[in-house]
């Protein structure tokens, strides 16, 4: 079993799904006391979001940079960064280190490929939906990638923000986030992703009609097949 570096804490809500999923992956491929070689780094969200608020994006760059290189320097074989938003610093990162970096729109692509949908909606944060840093990538598979529109974009960011990062869940804004997504149905989308692991704790498959894509799950269950390869 290969060793996972998680680059974490960007909120602490959704990366403790990804430790969650990891083990849970391990110990059922393995059996027994089974349990993931995990190293963690996790960050007080606050300095993180203070960052991407400032737009300092070299600075963020240069932090998960050099703290990339400290976790395979501690012994980790794969990164994985478990974030949608922060992986507009991924060339950043990947330049840094000299072991896998396990990107999480390939593990999205892959999957929305291997259901048959073709145009899927994306849900993140403003920087996600607005930028081309994760769209362009999910694009370069030959999927369409529809976002919402304005006040939808805002409501979805604000909610992330405002609520999910703060352990806040509510019903009103899960039905607004349905009724967003239903738009983006009507619009063609044939799947939507939940391009923020926040979003992951507010809506579940079982809440869509259409395939449904948990960048979490999706995220951490290709680290479990990476880490367990050749096991």
């Amino acid at each position: 079993m290969r060793t996972i570096g998680l680059l974490g804490g960007m909120s602490w809500e959704s990366s403790i799904e990804y430790e969650r999923i990891i083990n849970e992956g391990v110990r059922a491929r393995l059996g027994g006391t089974h349990s993931a070689d995990l190293i963690i780094r996790s960050y007080d969200f606050a300095r993180i979001e203070a960052l991407q608020e400032a737009g300092q994006w070299d600075s963020a760059g240069d932090l998960l940079a050099g703290d990339a290189r400290m976790l395979q320097e501690a012994g980790a074989e794969i990164i994985v960064l478990c974030t949608n938003t922060m992986h507009v610093l991924a060339a950043r990162i990947e330049a840094a280190i000299d072991v896998e970096f396990l990107h999480l729109a390939d593990a999205t692509a892959s999957a929305v490929l291997a259901a048959g949908v073709r145009q899927v909606a994306l849900l993140g944060t403003r920087y996600t939906m607005e930028h081309d840093f994760y769209r362009g990538r999910l694009e370069q598979y030959g999927l369409e990638v529809v976002v919402p529109h304005e006040p939808d974009r805002s409501t979805i960011h604000d909610v992330i923000y405002d609520e999910l990062v703060r352990g806040i869940v509510d019903p009103g804004s899960k039905r607004r986030y349905l009724d967003i997504i239903q738009a983006q149905v009507e619009r063609g989308a044939g799947g939507v992703i939940a391009g923020c692991t926040e979003i992951e704790l507010l809506v579940g498959p079982d809440d869509v009609a259409v395939p449904y894509f948990p960048t979490t799950r999706l995220h951490a269950e290709a680290a479990v097949a990476a880490a367990l390869s050749g096991t």
